[in-house]
């Protein structure tokens, strides 16, 4: 929570609720009021991320929808690219189609390439297939007709006709939501809108009547996955926009809290009980992509480029059929939750072998508010890991975090060292509940000399709402080669998206003077099948040999080669439309400067390694910690929402804006 007047910034963290996570907004929201006794009528904002469009695809439990596609074409959702994610591997499975083949309808229409009508849409067999839809007591419809990108005529008529006959019905149609070429990527997007879009808005409901319930009357916005904000209408006509809504706004606060402690290259380390979620900010700016899959159905709308495992606080250690150790990807998630959290949870977690370690305290965490189960904890790592392994119980909780350790390396990896960064040139910014537990000892293992945990971690993407901004993404593909006449065509294209998007931004009471537009074109050579994002100044003209010179920069950067003298293709057109909102300044008070004496709050046994053994370690208050003030490890800092674990020999202190900046750590 945000004081504009002040800049003073509150924290505050309650437990999940899986069931209805709209229960713990509203939970959290009142208890935080009720705490920093501020009345609910004195909000003037409030934002919000969600997963529950992600959940929905992940769990299949989506509503029932059918596809209307053009004649010839109902199985290219069922058929997609026909690509293998691991060629030799014969255990992996596509996810299943969630629309099934009876409800996969074709209509007589055609467009050619270029857009231009070959046959019209028979409305005769439109009708008859709605008659079908009420039958089958369908909830939604997406609506893909090949070439519609580049001419939706034959979709908006469809669409209209749905919307008349059957009001009550969710209807996506493609080219309102994805004017892209790429059919099947296409078709998956549109699907998986339609698929999340009636229970996403029966959630929006419950959230916005919830709101109403605390006495406010602020209409809460949602952060979507290229971490900007929307407003609830905007997010029931596009659901799947969210399907990063939370971990984005984790990865934006990152980017701003970084730059203002002097890092530009960071490396983000989200962890939380079920996953853990990295990305990349180069120069201060996060990276984007339009090109990912949300539980393998392809996604293709613009987000932020998060790699996300399943490795987290809650995530389940296990005996494999080979008699090996393994952690995860299954997770006991809030509940039944790790057994220490005595919530009923009887298989061993990450989190379970961090208490009987004592890098989690083992009385009590989140200030008191959640008591700890140590002896649980210790029972069921004897007997579900220690035991079956004949290892100690202390050497099987080791061995528990190694391999999760090794498993969240191997996603940082993934994003940074695999797409040419040099980590020992980076930070790691470590946040989520879990970030702090292990960032030391994975930045150790993956070479990366300085780690960053901002103030109350576990909170940061909530942080980075307040730190984002409204913003919408619109495209439209081009597929010229790059001549003078294809370049008129670029900028007359981005000034119909730029007043696309002022409509936009208009409809989002954004007032004229904090519009702001990002604009990017997709240009690949010729013969390629992938292209490169470069930048397109909004506020200035730029030429077309400037555009050139920039893409063959870019190619190089990317690719490691550029190649002079071949014909270049601009395939699309990119547009940010961006309303700038208010951000809280840092409200940290550097007079507020404490004692290392005062900070200490006591000491118990840690373990840090099978070779360091049980080290007596002091536990430290964060908020009672001087700043600029050297410290060496060992050490273990609590606050509210997090626990920070520093090992033996490695340095840190706190920065003026209350960041622990850590270094010096060695590898186990």
């Amino acid at each position: 929570m945000l004081n504009e007047s002040t800049g003073e910034v509150l924290f505050y963290k309650v437990s999940s609720t899986p069931s209805d996570p709209s229960e713990a907004i509203l939970v959290g929201a009142r208890e935080m009021l009720k705490e920093f006794q501020v009345k609910a009528a004195d909000v003037s904002f409030i934002g919000h991320g969600t997963t529950v469009a992600t959940n929905l695809i992940i769990e299949r439990k989506g509503a029932k929808t059918a596809l209307i596609t053009t004649k010839g074409f109902r199985d290219v959702l069922e058929i997609g690219r026909q690509t293998r994610p691991h060629l030799y591997d014969y255990q992996v499975h596509n996810p299943p189609v969630l629309v099934p083949r009876a409800l996969r309808f074709e209509v007589s229409e055609r467009l050619d390439s270029g857009g231009k009508e070959l046959s019209a849409v028979d409305m005769a067999e439109v009708d008859a297939i709605i008659e079908k839809l009420i039958e089958a007591d369908v909830k939604a419809v997406a609506i893909c007709f090949l070439h519609s990108y580049i001419n939706p005529a034959h979709e908006a008529v469809v669409r209209d006709r749905l919307r008349e006959r059957l009001p009550d019905l969710y209807v996506t149609a493609s080219a309102d939501l994805l004017p892209e070429f790429r059919e099947f990527e296409r078709l998956s997007t549109t699907v998986l809108n339609s698929y999340s879009g009636p229970r996403m808005q029966t959630y929006l409901d419950r959230l916005a009547n919830n709101v109403s319930s605390l006495g406010s009357t602020v209409t809460p916005y949602t952060i979507h996955s290229n971490g900007g904000l929307m407003s609830i209408p905007t997010v029931r006509q596009f659901p799947v926009r969210t399907c990063l809504s939370g971990p984005a706004a984790g990865v934006v606060g990152a980017a701003v809290v970084a730059k203002e402690a002097g890092f530009e290259n960071v490396l983000t380390f989200d962890v939380g009980g079920t996953s853990t979620d990295v990305s990349v900010i180069v120069d201060g700016q996060p990276q984007f992509t339009s090109n990912r899959t949300v539980a393998d159905y392809p996604v293709k709308t613009p987000m932020v480029d998060i790699h996300v495992i399943g490795a987290g606080g809650g995530s389940i250690a296990s005996i494999d059929d080979a008699g090996a150790l393994k952690v995860g990807p299954h997770s006991a998630g809030a509940v039944p939750g790790p057994v220490a959290y005595g919530r009923g949870g009887d298989k061993p977690t990450v989190t379970d072998a961090n208490v009987v370690l004592h890098r989690l305290s083992p009385v009590t965490l989140l200030n008191g508010k959640l008591k700890v189960e140590e002896d649980d904890a210790r029972r069921v790592l004897q007997h579900r890991v220690a035991a079956p392994l004949d290892l100690a119980l202390e050497d099987a909780a080791v061995g528990i975090l190694r391999i999760t350790n090794a498993n969240m390396g191997r996603a940082i990896r993934s994003v940074s060292t695999e797409r040419g960064h040099d980590l020992s040139k980076f930070a790691l910014m470590a946040f989520g509940g879990a970030g702090p537990l292990h960032a030391c000892d994975v930045a150790a293992e993956c070479g990366i000399p300085t780690v960053i945990i901002p103030r109350e971690p576990g909170t940061m993407c909530a942080r980075g709402i307040l730190l984002s901004d409204i913003s919408l993404d619109f495209v439209r593909t081009l597929i010229k080669t790059a001549t003078p006449s294809a370049w008129d065509a670029v900028t007359q294209n981005f000034a119909e998206m730029r007043a696309e998007g002022a409509a936009w931004l208009e409809g989002e009471k954004v007032e004229a003077d904090l519009r702001r537009y990002v604009q990017v074109v997709e240009v690949r050579y010729e013969g390629q099948n992938f292209e490169v994002a470069v930048a397109v100044p909004s506020d200035t003209e730029m030429s077309l040999a400037d555009f050139l010179a920039e893409f063959a920069k870019g190619h190089h950067a990317e690719y490691g080669y550029d190649i002079p003298g071949r014909a270049v293709e601009i395939v699309n057109c990119r547009i940010k439309a961006v309303g700038l909102v208010p951000k809280p300044h840092n409200d940290f008070h550097p007079d507020n400067l404490g004692t290392i004496d005062g900070a200490r709050i006591g000491s118990r046994t840690v373990l840090f390694s099978a070779k360091s053994g049980r080290i007596e370690t002091p536990i430290y208050e964060r908020s009672r910690m001087p700043l600029e003030t050297a410290f060496s490890g060992p050490a273990i800092i609590e606050e509210m929402s997090s626990t920070t674990v520093i090992p033996p020999e490695a340095k840190f202190h706190v920065d003026r804006a209350g960041n622990i900046i850590i270094s010096n750590m060695k590898a186990v």
